[in-house]
């Protein structure tokens, strides 16, 4: 039987991929890439074989959707700020038998899902960005599963539940990474690159601090009250999505851990970004 050995709220932003090019940012996100790293430490040490990753900048419109590929490798330019990530080289295997057995119980729980073998679906930077720093020796299988922009919250729940079906049917360990951002209300364009480390309303930085401390005390039936109005108002990036499949994994209102913070808590031209561990619970055999 298959086992989640680690699942972690991460941020995916540009920003991060800048840090480590020479020039006047260098440096600048380094408390994200550690936190980045110790996530990939502890699935190693966990014994991870594969990531599971809800990619929130794989965006669909219709149903749910699974990157199946045996092999993802290639040559990625970012299209929405080609000058911050481009020509990131990438080969990571894939993991195709666990994808059938995610569509399966997406299907089984009454959605549709379909897995996409196709030559040219590229790996997204929501998932490129994190696997340099975790997978940096491609050791660990790559499976990203897209994000619906028109999703549910209880939808998402119901797809998180289905992936912890669909690796307990398995023989994997499984690492599942939720990558997308807390507040993710971008500035205007006149503006926004004086936002580079910035929020851009108080109110969403207000609230996100309220949610991480929600988190870190373990009141997550309070949290999960408030995740539908927590992304409409708060510019949820596709629409919250990794965020609910990640509490459905864990048991939704039931789950009893607390989160534990490995960076602190930073704005990103405008958004607000974190990196968090969360216990998995001994799920009943």
């Amino acid at each position: 039987m298959g086992e989640i050995v680690l699942a972690a709220k991460i941020t995916h932003v540009p920003s991060i991929w800048l840090s480590i090019q020479p020039g006047k940012h260098y440096g600048i996100r380094r408390p994200a890439e550690e936190a980045l790293k110790e996530v990939g430490r502890r699935a190693r040490e966990r014994g991870a074989d594969t990531f599971l990753v809800a990619d929130s900048h794989w965006l669909n419109s219709i149903g749910f959707h699974l990157n199946g590929r045996e092999r993802h490798h290639g040559s990625y330019t970012s299209h929405e700020l080609p000058h911050f990530i481009h020509d990131l080289e990438y080969d990571y295997q894939g993991d195709a038998e666990l994808a059938e057995l995610v569509r399966e119980e997406i299907v089984a729980g009454g959605q549709k899902a379909r897995v996409h073998t196709y030559k040219d679906l590229g790996l997204e930077y929501a998932t490129l960005v994190p696997m340099y720093f975790m997978n940096g020796d491609s050791s660990i299988r790559v499976l990203p599963i897209g994000c619906n922009m028109y999703s549910t919250i209880d939808e998402n729940r119901r797809i998180g539940e289905a992936l912890l079906r669909a690796v307990r049917r398995s023989d994997r360990k499984v690492a599942f990474l939720a990558s997308g951002s807390l507040s993710h209300a971008f500035p205007p364009n006149a503006i926004a690159e004086t936002m580079l480390d910035d929020v851009s309303s108080e109110i969403n930085r207000t609230v996100d601090l309220a949610v991480l401390e929600m988190w870190k005390e373990g009141r997550f039936g309070e949290f999960l009250a408030m995740l539908p109005d927590y992304n409409a108002r708060c510019a949820g990036e596709g629409a919250m999505a990794d965020t609910a499949m990640l509490f459905g994994l864990l048991g939704w209102d039931g789950y009893t851990g607390k989160g534990e913070l490995l960076c602190p808590y930073f704005g990103s031209t405008g958004t607000g970004q974190v990196v968090v561990d969360f216990p998995v619970p001994a799920f009943a055999e």
